[in-house]
């Protein structure tokens, strides 16, 4: 009787880090959302950092323990790619005030967290020249971005940004994707099983959170609020540049459901925001 309880609850374990796994996996798609911030309101930041950066140390505890977490994130990056494939396609400026709503609503979150150890002059200023710096590089950027062509080497970069949102809580790369054209495509390629696009995201991905991971915190022990105000400046920079600008076609029914996206958006960003401060 006493075995059978165990394996329920062992069953129950696997299936609720298998469902915590789909949440932290949609981070990695969702443009707004941070996967390395879900994975900090499901309690597991700290044990992926840790395991990612001391990778030998329990080993095989720590791949039975992520096993069903891994396989839960691909289950989520794999259904919503089809839900984001959809909306980008058919209602693409609607659906990106959605995202820049996400990322609205989370600023207030981003604000505190990059604070957290104490918020001076230098850092405000690091926030500002970083800012500027992604502008100019996106806006300057923009034409090679969108004049070259998706490739094998292209997809890792993707990757590594992917990877880049796992190791800093509260950076979504996604909306770096968005603005570069590549988002829509990746989205299409996980639907399709693309696997020209699939391995070397995958490839990108793990060596980013392998090769940074103990350089992460290590600078984050350093110089967290130098760091964070940097990567706040880039991902206010990287907002702004995806603000769609193209209304051509645009009924007043588009424009009353892109106000109501973009609240919905504040709203979802938020909450999830609130959810990181109770649990992390």
């Amino acid at each position: 009787m006493e075995k059978e309880v165990s394996d329920q609850s062992k069953n129950k374990d696997w299936f609720l880090r298998f469902v915590k796994g789909m949440f932290i996996g949609s981070g990695f798609i969702l443009p707004g959302v941070s996967g390395g911030a879900l994975a900090a309101i499901f309690g597991i930041y700290q044990r992926i950092i840790s395991f990612l950066a001391h990778i030998t140390r329990n080993f095989k505890e720590n791949v039975l323990f992520f096993l069903p977490v891994g396989l839960g994130g691909v289950t989520g990056v794999f259904l919503l790619s089809f839900v984001v494939s959809f909306a980008l396609g058919s209602y693409e400026n609607i659906v990106l005030w959605f995202f820049v709503g996400c990322i609205i609503g989370t600023v207030p979150a981003l604000w505190k967290e990059a604070g957290k150890e104490g918020r001076s002059t230098r850092d405000v200023i690091i926030l500002v020249i970083s800012f500027v710096l992604g502008l100019l590089f996106l806006w300057k950027g923009s034409g090679m971005f969108s004049e070259v062509n998706q490739n094998f080497f292209t997809w890792i970069i993707a990757g590594a940004l992917i990877g880049l949102g796992m190791i800093v809580p509260g950076l979504s790369p996604s909306n770096f994707l968005v603005y570069m054209g590549m988002y829509k495509a990746m989205s299409d390629g996980i639907k399709t099983l693309d696997f020209g696009v699939i391995i070397p995201i995958a490839i990108g991905g793990l060596a980013c959170v392998l090769s940074l991971s103990k350089l992460m915190d290590y600078i984050f022990s350093k110089a967290y609020p130098q760091l964070f105000h940097f990567i706040l400046g880039i991902v206010f920079a990287s907002t702004v540049m995806i603000i769609p600008t193209d209304y051509s076609g645009f009924t007043p029914g588009n424009y009353a459901a892109s106000v109501v996206m973009c609240i919905g958006g504040i709203l979802l960003g938020a909450w999830m925001s609130r959810l990181e401060e109770k649990y992390k």
